[in-house]
């Protein structure tokens, strides 16, 4: 995720939007590709955050746009845009709008979006190693962002960034992961809606063992393992956590050899039962994918994205079958 200014950010955090009845289940895998499957890619414009486009392909590899301009918010931003389907065939965005909410929107038909609001969220971080900014008094009163030592815990209990949201989407049950702050580093939560509408949420519940400085998380599940892509804040890189849990806790694992400058994960399954991440070459403005055949263990060394790279910023990616 691409920062609007410089600053000191990062960690992982993840909101859980628990519906029952509303998921859709991924298209089923089998050895060869069902005829009708379509993936979308939507990324917002580069130089232009304000600016959501919306991409197609049918092979996972080459893309083509679908909509310039699909999506533009009232206010704010749209970044980090992340896409799922629900069952009953309407498609569910969640975006940064660049504070302390995120913003929701829906379309039938991946093209024509409408907003459906921006959620507050209203508190972490507090007293959790990283946190701080260094900004504040060292005491825990009175509360001026998240204050304490730079490094050190976070004396503000108050959200002031929510970046980076990214559903995850487990039989009924649909979580958005996200970064939230109090002005130091990020940190990984979960909240759970308590309507089928995702209007009201939950108090946000941590996840574990993702460190502070770290942003732009995306979680897949391989069999039992939840397998956690996010952005180390501190050496520009993408890690890899596995945990038993979508809350963790995560341990740190091997990554695959994406090289620096890195950011915005996104992991779809391809037909083969093969998974690709996709991941933002940020600073060289292009887009690149990296396969595994070993249940995200081991990487194929990156290749770019025909069709996208150079155009868009962290994508959000859905596999579907139509047709």
């Amino acid at each position: 995720m691409i920062r609007l200014r410089a600053a000191c950010v990062t960690a992982v955090s993840t909101v859980v939007l628990v519906v029952a009845g509303l998921v859709i289940a991924p298209p089923a895998i089998s050895g060869a590709a069902p005829s009708g499957l379509r993936y979308t890619v939507v990324g917002f414009e580069t130089g232009n955050p304000r600016s959501m486009d919306v991409y197609e392909s049918s092979d996972a590899t080459t893309f083509t746009l679908a909509r310039n301009g699909a999506y533009q918010p009232a206010t704010g931003v749209v970044r980090d845009p992340s896409i799922f389907r629900s069952r009953d065939g309407v498609y569910h965005l969640t975006y940064t709008t660049g504070g302390a909410k995120i913003g929701f929107a829906t379309s039938t038909d991946r093209i024509n979006w409408t907003s459906t609001g921006d959620y507050p969220v209203p508190l972490c971080c507090a007293f959790l190693p990283g946190t701080g900014d260094g900004k504040g008094p060292s005491l825990p009163f009175p509360f001026t962002g998240s204050a304490g030592a730079k490094g050190g815990p976070s004396l503000s209990p108050f959200v002031t960034k929510a970046w980076a949201p990214d559903w995850f989407v487990e039989g009924d049950r649909v979580s958005v992961i996200l970064s939230l702050s109090t002005g130091g580093g990020f940190v990984p939560y979960v909240m759970t809606a308590l309507n089928s509408s995702l209007t009201r949420f939950s108090a946000p519940a941590l996840m574990f063992g993702i460190n502070a400085d770290h942003i732009d998380t995306t979680v897949v599940k391989v069999g039992a393992t939840y397998h956690a892509f996010t952005k180390n804040e501190t050496k520009k890189i993408i890690d890899h956590a596995v945990a038993p849990t979508l809350n963790g806790p995560y341990r740190y694992v091997p990554a695959g050899n994406w090289g620096t400058l890195r950011e915005g994960p996104a992991v779809t399954q391809l037909p083969n039962g093969n998974y690709r991440i996709y991941y933002d070459a940020y600073r060289e403005n292009k887009y690149f994918y990296s396969d595994s055949s070993d249940g995200l263990r081991t990487f194929s060394p990156p290749k770019e994205v025909p069709g996208i790279s150079g155009r868009v910023h962290h994508i959000g990616v859905l596999s579907e079958q139509v047709g």
